[in-house]
């Protein structure tokens, strides 16, 4: 009976173990050729307050960069939908309740100075390729400079580029690459939609219009990537940091302000891959890291989703390393619930 007891035991130990090791490095299924470090280049695209509407608007440049990819239009932002929390946690893999970034605390013009702590404790995803990769080619632009001046490190050699509108930021971008810079991580806040959503409500027209437009500059960017001749070697990510209500503003608890769009393209991502029903904004920094072949470090709380990549069954999250984001956001999620009609 006591040896019974004791394989059972060791057995329940094994199993338990299985997911933390899964999270802990990703690549528990990753051996040869394969989707793990199968990238030299990554770019995240990010596209500030456009939650899931993509799938509403007329959208030419996403739909054939995103043709052959994985998308999923039921993805998680951080239980608080602002700005600052969001893309805090798509850089750095961690929930808000750990980098606690807030818009006022990140902004050149808010009333705290950058919590430079946070950013050593939870650093960002720049951060840990450097750490892996000396030699790493890292840039930033964006139009909202408070990302580079708060998130992103000063310390890293990270190019690092702000505009004062979206189609300049990208034509920055087109210009850098086509120069002949070979990024291995390219991120970039693109934030005409969010102005838009704060104006006229994710139910207007303009707001519509505004992902179109900017949906050109990713069109643009795509280009760039082709002809410069990096798709190949190329994963690129889009992601939206929040939605907007109905008649305009974010920052609660809604559906529409909760649930976003995560596009992933590339060689070994998965055609017609929807991920799974968990995927949060911040799994963008372990879905990086993964492509990039760069074990991920075991206090983030991404991970790789399921339904991804073309070799790869996905990670358990990793609950225990942040029990109180996990109840948090559990139960504020059975409230997003109740506003889907909202």
């Amino acid at each position: 009976m006591k040896k019974t007891i004791a394989l059972l035991l060791t057995l329940l130990l094994v199993f338990s173990c299985v997911p933390m090791a899964f999270a802990a490095n990703g690549s528990l299924l990753n051996k040869g050729d394969c989707s793990y470090g199968a990238y030299k280049h990554v770019f995240i695209l990010g596209v500030d307050g456009a939650g899931n509407y993509f799938q509403h608007a007329d959208t030419p440049n996403f739909d054939r960069i995103f043709k052959d990819g994985a998308v999923t239009n039921t993805a998680r932002a951080e239980v608080y939908t602002d700005s600052a929390p969001n893309w805090g946690s798509i850089l750095t893999g961690v929930s808000n309740l750990r980098n606690m970034y807030t818009n006022g605390n990140i902004s050149p013009e808010g009333d705290e100075p950058p919590k430079i702590q946070h950013m050593r404790k939870y650093p960002t995803v720049y951060n840990r390729i450097r750490c892996a990769m000396p030699d790493a080619v890292l840039a930033s632009f964006g139009n909202w400079s408070a990302i580079n001046y708060g998130i992103v490190e000063d310390d890293l050699d990270i190019y690092k580029h702000n505009d004062p509108t979206d189609e300049e930021v990208a034509k920055s971008i087109v210009n850098y690459l086509d120069e002949g810079n070979k990024p291995t991580l390219l991120f970039t806040q693109f934030d005409s939609v969010d102005h838009a959503g704060h104006t006229y409500g994710s139910d207007s027209e303009l707001y519509f219009n505004q992902i179109h437009v900017v949906d050109e500059y990713l069109g643009q960017i795509y280009d760039a990537i082709i002809r410069n001749g990096l798709l190949d070697d190329s994963l690129i990510i889009v992601t939206p940091d929040h939605g907007h209500k109905a008649e305009g503003g974010h920052g609660r608890f809604s559906m529409r302000e909760s649930v976003i769009t995560i596009a992933v393209a590339g060689k070994t991502v998965k055609k017609g891959g929807t991920m799974d029903k968990d995927t949060r904004n911040r799994d963008v920094t372990a879905i990086a890291l993964f492509a990039l072949g760069i074990p991920k470090p075991l206090d983030i709380t991404a991970r790789v989703p399921a339904n991804l990549f073309n070799d790869y069954i996905g990670e358990v999250r990793p609950i225990h390393r942040d029990i109180l984001d996990a109840i948090i956001s559990g139960v504020m999620w059975i409230y997003t619930l109740s506003t889907k009609d909202e």
